[in-house]
């Protein structure tokens, strides 16, 4: 154990120190955040879209279009089309488009309507430019029937339902959304963080056996122990990683994020009251003011309460475990493949066999766990297999899973582990020693019986 431990730490301080992973541990979390919130800071609109409309139709269109968070409707100057195109091109400031109704719009015959734009109009703004028309559109012909808004809304049923998960203590409310992105968000990094590391064995252990490192370590230890040091080693970076993206995730989503995304402009209700104005009919006013109902400015939403009603314990521990049983698993098979082969070329012949189980796993499990019953058979056997249930039994922990099955998972992994570990290292003893020689996956079979 001596001389493992010797080998972890040799694997730990080499990886530690190097600048790729100072870079990748602390700059890399820190770019895509200031990304992400830049592109929220810059692409949140300082105020609503203002939208000049020409009415020919003598509708009086323009009192029936309600103002909303995005979009504020002000009249065109000028007594014609050409001329209100012109007062638009002139405008300053810059509105953001022209709403031309046509003389031959009508309330039966709704053709013929334009929205004119400087450059291309975004598909968002012409969406909700189209839903303000038909509301307005709408409430007309309601009241051409005599019918009100708020005769057909008290037609309308809206049941309150929410979904209660009876295995969590107390029942807690099912969050279906910050469910399935758990999920899917757990399932990703396992994928991923088992392929870069586990490369990074099988690299690890070729570039050592290319230069005749080997030679010289294999004097001090035994393969197994060699073979043993590299993988806890990089799982030790591993989680040395995790750590502080957790602690910069953390700081960055409830310290900075709130800062700067604290808006001084406007609330949307009183730009929507302010540009409606008297001139909207009661009951469309009525209908709008539960959907602007929004957020104070500088009081922004607390990203980690999304994760309220979700078993966080079990989640976090079971990650973990998972994370780092599928890691040894596949590491050892990893270390084997990089003992085997004289070159990254030969390697990827090798490759493909081992990693189709972690790709199939999470592929299936998307459709079966997340898009189907994640405690039906299928999903049970999946997060059962040791080579599947790293992806399959993660993807299922967000929509809770019974306490023992999540025992006889981890059983099972652990004796795959052990299993992987035994056939990785009597190929690793043989492969690492021998050099110019073609492998092939008969070769690999005697490999695993020699008796020298």
């Amino acid at each position: 154990m001596n001389k493992i431990w010797l080998i972890i730490q040799r694997e730990y301080l080499t990886r530690v120190r190097k600048k790729s992973f100072l870079v990748i541990s602390l700059l890399a979390p820190l770019l895509l955040a200031g990304t992400t919130l830049g592109i929220a800071k810059l692409n949140a609109p300082s105020s609503a879209d203002e939208v000049a409309v020409y009415d020919a139709s003598g509708l009086n269109l323009l009192d029936h279009l309600v103002a909303t968070e995005e979009l504020r409707f002000v009249p065109a100057g000028g007594a014609s089309a050409p001329a209100a195109t012109a007062a638009f091109q002139r405008a300053k400031p810059k509105q953001a488009a022209l709403l031309v109704f046509p003389a031959d719009f009508s309330l039966d015959s709704n053709q013929g309507v334009q929205l004119l734009a400087d450059g291309n109009v975004s598909l968002n703004r012409q969406l909700n430019v189209r839903k303000a028309v038909n509301k307005a559109i709408s409430e007309l012909k309601l009241t051409r029937s005599g019918l009100t808004r708020q005769t057909i809304d008290n037609l309308k049923a809206d049941v309150d339902m929410s979904a209660v998960n009876l295995s969590q203590k107390g029942g807690s409310k099912n969050n279906v959304g910050a469910t399935t992105a758990a999920a899917y968000f757990l399932s990703i990094l396992v994928y991923m963080f088992i392929f870069i590391y586990g490369v990074q064995v099988m690299r690890g252990v070729a570039e050592e056996k290319t230069n005749r490192i080997m030679e010289v370590m294999m004097s001090s230890v035994k393969p197994f122990q060699l073979m043993m040091g590299k993988i806890l080693g990089i799982a030790a970076v591993v989680l040395t990683q995790f750590g502080i993206w957790l602690i910069l995730s953390y700081t960055i989503t409830t310290v900075v994020a709130p800062l700067l995304m604290k808006s001084d402009k406007t609330p949307a209700t009183a730009v929507a009251a302010k540009a409606s104005g008297a001139s909207a009919s009661p009951a469309v006013a009525a209908d709008e003011a539960p959907a602007l109902k929004a957020p104070q400015p500088g009081t922004p939403p607390n990203i980690w309460s999304v994760l309220d009603g979700l078993p966080i314990g079990s989640i976090i521990g079971g990650f973990l475990f998972f994370f780092l049983g599928g890691y040894l698993l596949y590491s050892s098979l990893f270390a084997a493949i990089g003992a085997a082969v004289d070159d990254q070329t030969d390697a990827q012949q090798f490759m493909f066999p081992v990693t189709i189980p972690l790709i199939l796993s999470y592929i299936v499990s998307i459709n079966v766990i997340i898009n189907g019953d994640p405690n039906g058979p299928l999903a049970f056997w999946l997060s059962m297999i040791p080579f599947t249930s790293p992806i399959a039994m993660v993807m299922r922990l967000p929509f809770g899973v019974p306490a023992w099955q999540l025992l006889l998972s981890g059983v099972l992994l652990i004796g795959g582990f052990i299993f992987t570990t035994w056939v990785a290292s009597r190929i690793y003893r043989v492969g690492v020693l021998m050099y110019g020689k073609k492998v092939t996956y008969a070769e690999l079979s005697r490999w695993m019986f020699y008796k020298g």
